[in-house]
């Protein structure tokens, strides 16, 4: 989920022709909401972002799913919000993160093309909508929620998300979380170990990874956004540092040979992938707070070019070079 966390000052335009795809998910829908020739002024940037949710769910409602089958009875959905990642077996489907409802009849052929095994368990990688708001008809096809207790806490709630001017209504009980956890946690399902693990504040402050020890498998949530500039959620608890310290948990709790699952971007990759996001958040942090110390206002951070050794690698989404340069100003 993206913030218009920016709009409280001017907001640089985004590129006119950001088009949808499965990959720009609700991003690529704040580049058509956001897009034009001036800059907008904050009533305007807040009027554009009530509509974004609407926006991200009209995407969804007519996205594909495309499938990515990885052996060991596990393959990961694109196509509705964040990417889904499906264990099947004789424990029944087990799903990591839930998309956005309005693509349950994408998800569920999607689903019943993986085989006949009924939906049983649902773990949320984060409380982000593009992960949980698919929770409430997987709950209703039998699935069990589980996340990290502040994921249920979020979702329990209205979730003012401040620089949206949007509010975030509370799921209803039955999309809820019904087994939470703080601490690592560890299910047996499908002959696989399945190991939650929780950061500590990244992205948001409910992220966890979820590892298929057999398969060498990570799904790494939205602390991964693979080949791109990601998002940075202060609104709840997100940071430029807990970035970089999941991305450091990621990378001791991998192999050159496992595969990870990101939240967004390229949604299969590899630990290098991995280790080169990492860096690029460092060198990108330290650039940037050394300009912050220097005295540099935002805009001049900014105009400072400090993510441009980046660039070529990480800008060709709709988190922009500048964009990303002031989130982590930010944070810095």
């Amino acid at each position: 989920m993206i913030s218009a966390r920016n709009a409280r000052a001017a907001i640089a335009p985004l590129p006119r022709k950001a088009a949808l795809s499965r990959r720009g998910f609700c991003l690529c829908c704040i580049g058509a909401a956001m897009a034009g020739d001036a800059w907008l002024t904050p009533r305007q940037a807040f009027a554009e972002a009530r509509g974004l949710v609407t926006l991200i769910k009209a995407s969804a409602a007519a996205s594909p799913i495309v499938t990515h089958k990885l052996g060991h009875n596990l393959a990961v959905l694109e196509g509705s919000g964040g990417t889904v990642a499906v264990l099947t077996g004789p424990d029944g489907k087990v799903l990591i993160d839930a998309g956005i409802g309005v693509s349950r009849p994408q998800m569920t052929k999607a689903l019943a093309d993986l085989g006949a095994d009924p939906i049983t368990n649902l773990v949320n990688s984060h409380w982000h909508f593009d992960h949980t708001d698919g929770n409430t008809w997987l709950n209703a096809s039998g699935a069990k929620i589980i996340a990290h207790a502040n994921t249920l806490k979020h979702l329990s709630q209205v979730e003012r998300v401040a620089d949206w001017d949007y509010n975030f209504l509370a799921l209803p009980a039955g999309g809820l979380p019904t087994e939470v956890f703080s601490t690592e946690r560890t299910l047996q399902l499908n002959g696989q170990t399945v190991v939650l693990r929780p950061y500590a504040p990244a992205h948001t402050d409910s992220d966890i990874s979820v590892t298929f020890v057999e398969a060498n498998v990570v799904h790494v949530g939205d602390t991964l956004w693979n080949g791109v500039y990601p998002f940075i959620d202060y609104s709840t608890g997100g940071s430029i540092d807990g970035m970089i310290a999941a991305s450091d948990a990621n990378l001791a709790a991998t192999r050159d040979d496992t595969v990870i699952i990101a939240g967004h971007g390229k949604a299969v990759g590899t630990r290098r992938e991995l280790h080169q996001f990492r860096d690029m958040l460092v060198a990108v942090r330290d650039k940037v707070a050394a300009l912050k110390r220097q005295g540099y206002s935002r805009d001049e951070a900014v105009a400072a070019k400090p993510t441009a050794a980046f660039d070529a690698t990480f800008s060709a989404f709709v988190i922009d070079p500048d964009f990303f340069t002031r989130l982590v100003y930010e944070g810095v």
